[in-house]
């Protein structure tokens, strides 16, 4: 990008300034720390960054323009010009009838998407009247019992007109199915779908332990699904490879880069093994990633890893359209960074990381409620996050220009330095056997566990300050509202499963299951028989237990 000459007068007169200026500033006053890193604490940031720094920088090979490989600066031509990111609020209130009225409330408000939260239960395939469902219904999302429950979730939605993300993994095939039962019900063709199902299992092993088969069943059920949608939905993305939850659990930003890249890599791997081709099921991978609070390594991370998968994609699998190359990704602001002392402050958090998700060019965005480290968010709260993304859309000018932080030294240099560490990261897991031997021995988890514990020794030593937690405290905290949910909703729910249980063809229910434990046993796509199990009125824990039967459960260590 510059004259070898240019760059050494660069350097000449850089280091001139440290001596004469630079220098002897911090000598006398000093700086507010030794040492400056990023917020994961992976890359020391030095205080000035010049031409140098990128001097190998190669525009066209390794920027180039948005909507051209090799996608650093987006995957569309237009970005954020032509069309806003989907504002996907994820919402799941207890019971089928009140995220419906969330949801509503949601599109009202300007919503562009629809983001479901399902109960704990649920996301292990566990009815609500299930042993170990007890005191969890409802809790954490809504409860999804049968064909039912989705049914009046999607009451007055027409799914022709909204995209839809389900956080659903382990029974993902079993939510997706009743999805597209809601679908035919409405006479909405299947071929025009729209929205993602999480179906992310490997990170499950790795972070949230929200799993029920073993490995090798559940990538069947995956690849499974990419097939099924490939030919039925395929404007339906088959998989949000997450790298959201790893960071949650503590990694740095080029760990998240590199694991989810790594797991994303062990799906298409298993989706080739299983005959598919890549060029067929590649466009609907899609990603998600978290934001954190540090914005230059959140927007660095973001274009690091759509350079990264290009590459991948080109040289590991020979993909050759295009759109097998481009990673889409959905961002959810950081969770883990909400402190449930002073909680107006999280609006602070939530505002500046959801300016470096669009910054880094995210295709849709979630921004948290200040409340949601004590609960469900209420409604008041997720206006305000939504708002947060209405007024970066149309009032902040963060949208108006594609990539507006390529170029920056800084930002060029994070950019290289995280692919980088990420690559390197991505070889030991290659000389580890693959992502899934690197989980199956605890690897990856010991990893993101010594980032957390370093992490949460510097938070308790002081080094690291959390506003209003270790710093700038106050002494008494205003009572908040909160969303709760009952041992009476809990109640109502099973009631409404045992009414559906009651109402339904048991003969249709009993010849749907054995059909689906039949396919198990074999080798033909699982997809289908759920459909016919789901329209039947089955239940996900009915489903699931078949499948638990055929597969087992995965128990970590064995």
């Amino acid at each position: 990008m510059f004259d070898p000459e240019d760059l050494d007068a660069i350097r000449e007169a850089k280091a001139e300034w440290e001596a004469e200026t630079y220098g002897p500033t911090v000598d006398r006053f000093g700086e507010r720390k030794e040492t400056f890193t990023t917020d994961t604490g992976g890359q020391e940031v030095d205080p000035l960054y010049t031409p140098a720094d990128v001097a190998d920088l190669d525009y066209r090979e390794d920027v180039g323009f948005p909507g051209e490989e090799p996608y650093t600066r987006g995957v569309y031509s237009t970005m954020h010009r032509g069309r806003l990111w989907t504002m996907r609020q994820y919402a799941g209130m207890g019971t089928a009838s009140e995220t419906n009225e969330r949801f509503n409330y949601l599109l009202d408000q300007g919503q562009t998407g629809l983001s479901m939260a399902f109960d704990l239960p649920t996301q292990m395939g566990y009815d609500s009247d299930a042993t170990m469902a007890a005191g969890e219904v409802g809790k954490s999302g809504v409860a999804i019992d049968s064909l039912r429950d989705m049914e009046t979730v999607f009451d007055g939605i027409p799914l022709d007109e909204v995209s839809t993300s389900m956080t659903i993994n382990a029974p993902a095939a079993v939510l997706l199915a009743m999805y597209v039962a809601i679908g035919d019900r409405q006479g909405v063709p299947r071929s025009e779908l729209r929205g993602t199902i999480q179906n992310d299992i490997m990170k499950e092993y790795i972070a949230r332990n929200l799993y029920i088969y073993p490995p090798e069943p559940s990538m069947r059920l995956i690849t499974d699904i990419f097939e099924f949608c490939a030919e039925e939905t395929p404007k339906f993305n088959t998989i949000s490879i997450s790298g959201y939850h790893i960071r949650e659990a503590g990694s740095t930003a080029a760990q998240e880069i590199a694991f989810t890249l790594g797991n994303g890599i062990e799906y298409v791997n298993a989706a080739l093994d299983a005959g598919l081709d890549v060029d067929e099921f590649a466009p609907q991978l899609s990603f998600f990633f978290n934001a954190h609070n540090n914005i230059f390594e959140e927007v660095a991370k973001f274009r690091a890893a759509r350079r990264m998968w290009a590459t991948i994609m080109e040289e590991r699998f020979g993909a050759e359209n295009p759109k097998s190359k481009q990673l889409k990704f959905h961002t959810q602001t950081g969770g883990s960074t909400l402190t449930a002392q002073q909680i107006d402050n999280n609006v602070v958090r939530v505002a500046y990381q959801a300016l470096a998700a669009v910054l880094g060019g995210t295709q849709s965005l979630h921004t948290n409620g200040k409340d949601e480290a004590l609960s469900l968010p209420t409604e008041k709260s997720v206006r305000t996050a939504l708002r947060t993304q209405q007024i970066l859309a149309h009032e902040s000018g963060a949208a108006d220009t594609i990539d507006p932080l390529a170029g920056s030294y800084y930002v060029e240099s994070l950019t290289d330095e995280l692919e980088r560490e990420a690559f390197d990261v991505l070889d030991e897991i290659d000389e580890r056997g693959g992502m899934l031997d690197a989980v199956k021995s605890q690897w990856v988890q010991g990893q993101i566990q010594d980032v957390a514990f370093d992490r949460q020794q510097e938070i308790e030593e002081g080094e690291r300050i959390i506003v209003g937690v270790n710093e700038y405290r106050v002494e008494e905290e205003p009572e908040v509202d909160l969303e709760e949910v009952t041992e009476e909703d809990e109640r109502r729910q099973i009631d409404r499963l045992e009414t559906v249980r009651a109402e339904r063809d048991d003969e249709a229910v009993d010849a749907a299951l054995a059909a689906l434990r039949e396919t198990a046993r074999g080798d033909d796509n699982l997809l289908p028989p759920i459909v016919d199990a789901v329209k039947a009125y089955a239940t996900v824990g009915e489903i699931s237990n078949v499948l638990r039967d055929e597969f087992g459960e995965y128990q970590p260590g064995r």
